[in-house]
């Protein structure tokens, strides 16, 4: 995969007035983006997030793509200790939405690799579910089926719309579910990303999923007014309390 046109956070076109439409998976996989968010509670960091689509690949025959996120602990704060781990996806953007085909976790500080695999059957409508030392789950698949990795791009094609979206989340072998409201809602915010102030659209939304870190319950999200919805803050409850994932560095590079 060749790059031939490259923007960085600071670059201008990030910005456009009057943009009221969200963007379409094709139009959002043109471009390979790469996002740094930091992760605080109080005065505490406590980790960093990277999110990137690496690559595109071939699954099942069919063209896909593979999102990877790694999260990394500040092993400086006290009863969390040195932590990495990376979550994928592997989906296809169908019917103007993304579909996961794959999702498995690796917790690479304890080298535990494949510790939780779930793999997407549309076919037979199932989903087969391995969980490390535990024997393997088949539940029904129900549409938009995901482990929630995904959601970080879904949720960026309806946001700044009045809607709901009701998403069912396979994790921990069961299935659960994540609502999340958009709005049309504006305010302007700073972010490290960003040199100047920026328009955002407000989202919410709740789970009862037992996420990374303890991540449930009730969350809020912030996304660019732009015409690519970049997702800039989220607020979500974690075993330590509420944790605030503010955008740190941003880059986005035409794909060819």
């Amino acid at each position: 995969m060749l790059i031939n046109t490259v923007a960085s956070a600071q670059d201008s076109d990030l910005f456009y007035d009057d943009i009221k439409s969200p963007p379409t998976p094709e139009e959002l996989l043109k471009w390979h983006e790469i996002f740094t968010y930091e992760v605080r509670y109080s005065f505490f960091k406590l980790g960093e997030v990277k999110v990137e689509i690496v690559s595109d690949t071939l699954y099942s025959d069919k063209k896909s793509w593979h999102l990877k996120t790694i999260i990394t602990s500040n092993s400086g704060i006290p009863f969390v200790g040195e932590e990495e781990n990376h979550y994928n996806s592997i989906f296809r953007a169908v019917d103007s939405t993304f579909k996961v085909q794959k999702f498995w976790t690796d917790n690479v500080d304890e080298e535990e690799f494949r510790d939780s695999e779930y793999i997407f059957d549309r076919e037979q409508q199932k989903v087969y579910a391995y969980e490390i030392d535990q024997p393997r789950d088949t539940l029904a698949l129900e549409e938009p089926a995901s482990s929630g990795h995904i959601i970080f791009y879904v949720g960026r094609l309806a946001a700044g719309t009045d809607s709901e979206v009701r998403v069912p989340i396979y994790l921990n072998r069961e299935k659960k579910y994540m609502t999340v409201t958009n709005t049309t809602k504006t305010e302007k915010r700073e972010y490290d990303a960003f040199p100047d102030e920026v328009e955002t659209y407000y989202s919410k939304g709740k789970t009862d999923i037992d996420g990374p870190f303890g991540f449930s319950g009730e969350f809020e999200a912030w996304y660019l007014t732009n015409d690519l919805r970049v997702l800039v803050e989220a607020r979500v409850k974690v075993w330590l309390g509420n944790a605030k994932i503010k955008l740190i560095e941003y880059k986005k590079e035409l794909r060819k």
